[in-house]
């Protein structure tokens, strides 16, 4: 069997066993719209886990990291780590106060604590930041592809065929569906990364050639490729973005207790940790062997030197990384429309089953939305930086809100994303107001500030019921 027979099996086996999964799982999924979008509440600690690294160890923590690694370096990898110490600043915060206030969507706190408008702002905010991110597993997914069968797929072929794949396995079995395949998705992706790294070094003469061959003297090290100011800023917005955008949420809000959503994040977050540095090795690599090729094409070229099984195993499970956090971030955005927008303003007495059915055919056109985004982006890690900023507002409210109840004002949340979004579009369209290293930094004071000031001359508290810590009762197990 030729090379690319080989790599056309891995692939086909590989899908298979996907959609045998969400197969498998489809009857937990089908007897409630709960079950559906939250697996009804019963995720275990495992699955917590695989879902969150699922989410986070996607397109942008492997081939974004490789992308950069390729220009700058090895700290490239503190991108993926800095997704792990977010997922672990969630665990040990709100992780727990999430799943005590049982809701489904971040909107729908809003809605119970603020206002109606506050909702509206909120879901716009929530569906087009996630639809950014997930566009961008449909832009690794195509590179992929392509490298791994370049005489069947071009980029946007591999797009659309991932696109068919994020949005079946989606459309099958929802929550359930997305976190029983990341138990392969994640454990294949670790193993294949990993065994690629091991192979390629060797290949290349060892860890000392390496770093002697390295085209900059920065390439080896750990910080000064990106430099300590990217690195933090990276750590920033990703805390930022695990207490307050959707799909992480959404994760928290699945597990079956307080204490497993907290173990779960916390353990996602340290096998998190070391990955991206495995990747960005892998694209310092790269530019050695290949110092003319495309930067996006880095890690998929590099593997393709290896044997055909090896290569199509492992490009195989960069794929099936874009296929964990496609599906997540693809439920949680049919989640924010079919609860908070359909449910709330259309059809408010429709039944559980008319439910189910609108959420399932959001993920279809919400799926099909995003491949028109995929298409026109580029530079992997600097477009999702900038679309995740705009979750500063969410986190300042959830935060406020958690832990500081009697000092908020039910006008302040409103005003805070609008906030958030006017410094956005004023940091890309007017140059002069970029005094500070990265628009996170602008967003975080101007949102404080507007939240805080908003909640000190508008007299009108917000209700604190289900806010307060249960100091009476017995602790969760």
């Amino acid at each position: 069997m030729g090379t690319t027979g080989i790599q056309i099996v891995i692939i086909l086996a590989y899908i298979s066993v996907l959609f045998g999964i969400s197969w498998y799982v489809k009857r937990r999924a089908a007897s409630s719209t709960e079950d559906y979008v939250l697996a009804g509440r019963r995720l275990t600690t495992p699955l917590i886990m695989v879902s969150i690294v699922g989410l986070a160890v996607g397109g942008a923590s492997t081939i974004g990291v490789a992308e950069q690694a390729y220009k700058v370096g090895l700290s490239a990898g503190w991108y993926t780590a800095a997704w792990g110490i977010g997922a672990i600043v969630m665990g040990l915060t709100v992780a727990k106060k999430y799943r005590r206030l049982h809701i489904t969507t971040v909107p729908e706190l809003l809605e119970r604590y603020y206002d109606r408008r506050s909702m509206v702002a909120g879901i716009a905010c929530q569906v087009l930041v996630q639809l950014v991110v997930m566009s961008l597993q449909y832009v690794a997914g195509g590179a992929v592809l392509a490298a791994l069968m370049p005489d069947i797929f071009t980029p946007v072929t591999g797009m659309f065929t991932s696109a068919v794949v994020f949005i079946g396995i989606t459309l099958i079995g929802g929550m359930w569906s997305a976190s029983q395949s990341n138990i392969l998705n994640v454990t294949l992706q670790y193993i294949g990364i990993t065994v690629a790294a091991f192979l390629i070094v060797a290949m290349a003469g060892g860890i000392d050639v390496v770093a002697i061959q390295a085209p900059t003297v920065m390439a080896m090290d750990f910080f000064s490729g990106v430099g300590p100011m990217t690195i933090v800023t990276w750590i920033v917005v990703l805390i930022t973005v695990n207490i307050s955008l959707q799909a992480i949420i959404q994760i928290s809000l699945g597990a079956k207790d307080v204490q497993t959503a907290r173990k779960g994040f916390v353990i996602g977050g340290l096998v998190m940790l070391p990955v991206g540095f495995v990747a960005a090795l892998l694209g310092v690599i790269a530019s050695e062997m290949y110092p003319s090729i495309s930067p996006t094409t880095a890690l998929p070229q590099l593997i393709m030197s290896l044997n055909p099984w090896i290569a199509g195993i492992t490009l195989a499970s960069l794929w099936a990384a874009d296929v964990s956090t496609a599906c997540n971030l693809l439920l949680s955005a049919a989640t924010l429309y079919s609860h908070d927008i359909h449910k709330q303003f259309i059809d408010p007495q429709m039944s559980d089953k008319k439910y189910m059915a609108i959420t399932r055919m959001s993920v279809l056109l919400l799926g099909l939305l995003t491949l028109g985004f995929a298409l026109t982006i580029s530079g992997i890690i600097s477009t999702l930086m900038a679309g995740l900023s705009l979750m500063t507002a969410f986190a300042v409210i959830v935060l406020m809100t958690m832990y500081a109840p009697a000092y908020c004002s039910r006008q302040a949340a409103f005003y805070t994303i609008m906030a958030s979004i006017i410094v956005l579009v004023a940091w890309m369209v007017i140059p002069a107001v970029r005094v500070l290293p990265h628009v996170i930094y602008a967003e975080w004071i101007v949102c404080s500030v507007t939240f805080c000031g908003i909640s000190l001359v508008s007299k009108k508290s917000i209700s604190t019921d289900g806010l307060a810590e249960k100091v009476s009762a017995p602790a969760q197990h």
